[in-house]
């Protein structure tokens, strides 16, 4: 299996392009003294701390496997995504806060159209961005750069509902839908917070792969029960980029060991071509033995 590419050249790309997004919707912030286009602001200073986070996190999941993680660091990916998911929530209460104070003291919006621009291009920006680590990602497999390319899209949608929020505004003079819009922002980024906070955890507790990808593992092993060969125990994990696989295969008693191996080996490397990036142990037990029938559960039946 070949080792896993680096993918901090990702993250350097989305530190750039918060710092770029930073600068262009913070001048639209002082342009129009928009409450809701500070709110965009803020989650920009949230990107660009979850960028930094998934640097450092992609630079640790690459290592090799050591003596003291020897299956290898790529779960600190979910740590990553649930620090970003954290990081949301408390940019989500900043700008709630800062919405109610000028939901009490409203203010006259200015240079609103050449705000909106800049803010527009900002969103160009993020949007571009997103769309380049939402491929990365599920390339790649990591949930680090398809938290971020979450991220950044939720940026992008809450940019056009502001934007379009403060021109209703200019328009009417009505000027505590501003502070009110943003309130609404604040509430869509808690949406995606809670949602990267919640996959984190899952993957921290050692969920199993999805559905789909179990359907295919056990459509290889099936192949093999005509050939008098059966299987149990089948259980499953992720970790990041990689999925950790583990099977008891029931052979008739007589067999050589040398033929039951060959048949594992055969067996592991059919479900590689449906999980590429699985490491999969075997674990060979006669069909005769009724011992081979208690260890089907995690905890050995004694």
């Amino acid at each position: 299996m070949k080792p896993a590419p680096s993918l901090t050249r990702y993250a350097w790309l989305s530190i750039f392009a918060a710092l770029a997004t930073i600068g262009l919707k913070a001048s639209a912030y002082f342009m129009t003294g928009s409450v809701s286009l500070l709110s965009d602001a803020l989650e920009s200073f949230v990107n660009l701390a979850a960028a930094i986070i998934a640097l450092i996190a992609l630079s640790i999941a690459v290592r090799p496997p050591d003596e003291d993680h020897e299956f290898g660091h790529y779960k600190v990916e979910y740590f990553s995504s649930g620090v970003e998911g954290t990081l949301i929530l408390l940019a989500a209460a900043s700008i709630a806060l800062t919405s109610l104070e000028r939901l009490l003291h409203p203010q006259t919006l200015e240079a609103v159209p050449i705000g909106l621009l800049v803010s527009g291009i900002a969103s160009v920006i993020n949007f571009a961005i997103a769309r380049i680590l939402m491929r990365a990602g599920k390339a790649h497999r990591s949930i680090t750069l398809e938290a971020d390319s979450h991220h950044l899209m939720t940026d992008v949608w809450t940019s056009v509902g502001v934007i379009g929020g403060v021109l209703v505004v200019w328009f009417s003079g009505v000027q505590w839908l501003d502070p009110l819009i943003a309130l609404l922002v604040a509430g869509m980024i808690v949406r995606s917070g809670l949602r990267l906070v919640r996959r984190s955890a899952q993957g921290l507790m050692d969920s199993a792969i999805d559905g789909i990808a179990r359907a295919a593992l056990e459509t290889v092993l099936e192949k093999y029960r005509v050939q008098g060969i059966d299987f149990h125990a089948l259980r499953t994990r992720d970790a990041g980029a990689r999925q950790f696989v583990t099977v008891h295969i029931l052979v008739p008693g007589q067999w050589s060991v040398q033929k039951g191996h060959n048949l594992l080996e055969q067996i592991e490397q059919d479900m590689r071509l449906v999980l590429p990036q699985a490491h999969i142990t075997t674990h060979l037990e006669p069909l005769e033995d009724e011992a081979a029938l208690e260890d089907v559960s995690l905890d050995r039946v004694t």
